[in-house]
């Protein structure tokens, strides 16, 4: 028996909260529970809403772990002074992973912000370097997410998961790890090889499809099944890779928000078992 046929449940889904946007993180939460999940990925604006302390009690009294925090990074900045807020922005990002039990940062590293496309690469770069003692004495892993091209200009001039484990090496490979989510890398022809190569430096896996055409540039993700990534052979090779984490399922998309959340659990549960 494979490691995937083993895993015949549902114990390592992870409910990102994005794909049930609606919910407050509360609502989230008792979802999860209700749903017999054990993992929750958290975004930063809901945790605000609800109030840090008050999100860390929640998911703790339904039982669950924050798989990761969603966002840090947006590093490139046209001023210095921005620059600098950026940087601070990732310093309390980090401690709201500690406060809610989260080992891991989510890095969207950010797009031009008015630059040239190497100067925001060097800023993303240079970001990363600065919060990094920081994330090392709390704990928190910074996992740099590569992002589908199309993003480049205005979310993540980090597009390839081979340039993302470029640059975690040039700042410390020991304590910079990726984020691989298949709806944005998994047309790169080089994909398995650079996911061998981040043995050991994955630090979270996302699932969702590529729908074909896709319906919107940001709002276009699948449920898994729905679309033409090949999901479980790029999971078979994450968790080769060393990687046994939580796979969250992260679907922007505007039908699904509309669903009633429960049944959204109830699809992705099935699609998981089917699919990933």
């Amino acid at each position: 028996m494979n490691t995937i046929d083993a895993l015949d449940n549902v114990g390592l889904l992870s409910l990102n909260q994005y794909t049930t946007r609606r919910w407050s993180v509360r609502e989230a939460a008792e979802g999860c529970a209700r749903a017999g999940l054990r993992y929750i990925g958290l975004w930063r604006d809901k945790v605000a809403k609800t109030g840090l302390a008050e999100s860390a009690r929640i998911c703790k009294d339904n039982g669950l772990t924050v798989s990761s925090l969603c966002r840090g990074g947006m590093f490139p900045a046209a001023s210095e002074p921005q620059r600098r807020t950026n940087i601070d922005d990732n310093r309390r990002a980090i401690e709201e992973c500690v406060e809610l039990g989260s080992s891991t940062l989510v890095l969207v590293c950010g797009g031009l912000a008015g630059c040239a496309i190497d100067d925001a690469r060097r800023m993303v770069r240079e970001g990363i370097a600065a919060i990094l003692p920081y994330a090392s004495e709390r704990g928190v892993r910074l996992g740099i997410e590569p992002l589908h091209p199309m993003f480049a200009a205005d979310r993540s001039v980090i597009s390839m998961l081979g340039q993302a484990l470029d640059m975690a090496e040039e700042i410390d490979p020991s304590r910079v790890g990726v984020i691989v989510d298949v709806y944005h890398v998994w047309w790169d022809p080089d994909l398995f090889a650079q996911i061998e190569r981040a043995r050991g430096r994955i630090y979270g896996f996302h699932v969702s499809d590529w729908l074909v055409p896709p319906p919107d540039v940001l709002l276009g993700r699948g449920m898994m099944g729905d679309g033409v990534i090949e999901i479980r052979r790029i999971r078979a090779a994450v968790q080769a890779s060393g990687y046994s984490g939580p796979i969250e399922c992260e679907i922007f998309n505007r039908d699904i928000w509309a669903m009633p959340e429960d049944e959204v659990l109830a699809l992705m549960k099935q699609r998981y078992l089917e699919h990933c």
